[in-house]
């Protein structure tokens, strides 16, 4: 079922992080990812997963349970899609360091996506997390330990004291624990091959990387999810990998979650030139570089995240994705094609106003988010710019605006606002925001005066999609959970 792809394995991700799909949605949809060229599963369990004995406060209320995850393998197995595990070990942990319990794992202290290298304990409890996940994945040819955007390295206090002595720099420091943690899945599953992100290898320079074991262990996933990629770029990137003594690497590309945090409908043109770059990537090199390629579908851009697309509003963008993969391009017959798959009269790849609502398992949710987002917001956006509301700049715990692109903008009524606000003083009258709270007058051009800095967990720096948690979810009919 390949076709002329150059992609001999062709995974979709599954990022269980939020709002992960109930066990029945997923017997309905792996049928449907094998049709469009699916041969393969990488599932990011995180908080889903259910960990038992000294690991079970990593467990969310409705994590999935053995039997659920056995059933899932159970049927991807049907459907001849191969499951990857995926396990963070290093960066974007903060469903485990959130925990007091665990809190003096944390690199630096306010922050808990990032372990502290240094700690035995920090290793041990790694370790631990991959021998329960891959007792429920006997058999698997690879899991993934992530070691993405480990942010805060070399910050925290034993780092700091680490880093003094020469010659150890941030890359060494990252390389030992990447060496290790693969180690561990080589010695106690020695038919299992690590893959880790390749973010924190990209600016390790070629000798450093050689010296390592890091190349002899692991395999790196090259990520990107731009609509420009620079194909040059990473055709030296792979050169770069190949002679640093990487026998195999992987690419990443995403169908969704990769456009904006709260993202509700997917570009889907935007994820099809994603695709297409890596398509000439691909072509620019030998046919036994690259082993397969992971259809990245984010679903939060990290455990505190809101959620972005949801799993259902991704599949016609998957659809389109997986199809040009497999025929090497998007024609008007592969179009046909993927319509005919998802029951779409007419799929719209420039905008979101594709005719048909679809008649693929959850096309009634991408249907209800549609009509939300390209109609109700309007609608109460027009009403909320009515008399009785007013706009208010969001500011950061400084008294500054954010360091985003535009500050956040919120409408509230007149009883919230006098509540939360106070005007903003003429040039002549300016001073810090702090002093003097006022109720405005209707009208009255305001600000927030600054609030207590937020709990530590929640000042996280942003992502590029890697990440991606909503706590207390209660099961609900439907596909998701």
């Amino acid at each position: 079922m390949s076709g002329s792809s150059p992609f001999k394995m062709r995974l979709v991700h599954l990022d269980l992080k939020g709002a992960p799909p109930r066990v029945c949605y997923l017997s309905e949809i792996f049928p449907l990812f094998r049709a469009l060229g699916a041969n393969g599963l990488l599932i990011e369990y995180e908080d889903m997963f259910p960990y038992e004995g000294h690991l079970r406060l990593l467990r969310a209320k409705h994590a999935y349970s053995p039997s659920e995850i056995k059933e899932i393998l159970h049927l991807a197995t049907l459907n001849e899609l191969e499951v990857i595990p995926l396990v963070q070990t290093f960066g974007h942990m903060e469903f485990v360091l959130k925990h007091e319990a665990l809190a003096h794992l944390r690199e630096v202290a306010l922050f808990p996506n990032t372990l502290n290298p240094h700690k035995a304990e920090s290793l041990a409890l790694v370790r631990a997390m991959i021998d329960q996940v891959m007792e429920l994945h006997p058999g698997s040819r690879w899991l993934h330990i992530g070691c993405d955007e480990v942010y805060y390295l070399g910050e925290g206090e034993a780092s700091r004291q680490w880093l003094q002595q020469e010659p150890n720099t941030k890359a060494e420091l990252c390389l030992s624990h990447m060496e290790a943690v693969a180690s561990h899945v080589r010695a106690q599953h020695p038919t299992t091959i690590p893959l880790v992100w390749d973010d924190m290898l990209r600016d390790i320079p070629e000798d450093q990387l050689s010296a390592s074991r890091v190349p002899q262990l692991v395999e790196p996933v090259l990520w990107d999810y731009g609509a420009n990629l620079d194909v040059h770029s990473k055709a030296l990137l792979v050169e770069k990998y190949r002679k640093s003594g990487f026998s195999w690497l992987w690419a990443a590309s995403a169908f969704k979650g990769a456009t904006g945090a709260s993202q509700a409908l997917t570009p889907i043109e935007h994820h099809l030139r994603n695709h297409m770059q890596w398509l000439q990537v691909a072509g620019s090199m030998p046919a036994d570089t690259l082993r397969g390629i992971i259809l990245t579908g984010w679903q939060r851009y990290d455990h505190f995240s809101v959620l972005c697309e949801l799993l259902p509003v991704g599949i016609p963008s998957l659809a389109v994705c997986l199809q040009a993969l497999l025929h090497g391009g998007f024609a008007e017959n592969v179009k046909a094609r993927v319509e005919n798959f998802l029951g779409i009269s007419s799929l719209e790849v420039t905008d979101f106003k594709s005719e048909g609502a679809g008649s693929f398992p959850g096309s009634d949710i991408l249907n209800l988010v549609t009509q939300v987002s390209l109609h109700l917001c309007s609608s109460v956006d027009a009403l909320l710019e009515g008399d009785g509301f007013s706009k208010v700049l969001f500011y950061n715990h400084q008294g500054c605006l954010t360091s985003h692109s535009a500050p956040t903008c919120v409408w509230i009524c007149p009883q919230v606002r006098d509540g939360l606000v106070q005007p903003l003083p003429s040039q002549a009258e300016a001073r810090p925001p702090c002093h003097d709270p006022a109720h405005p007058a209707p009208g009255t051009q305001l600000h927030l005066a600054p609030r207590a800095p937020p709990e530590p967990w929640t000042a996280m720096p942003g992502g590029s999609g890697h990440g991606k948690k909503s706590r207390g979810k209660k099961r609900r009919s439907g596909p998701m959970q």
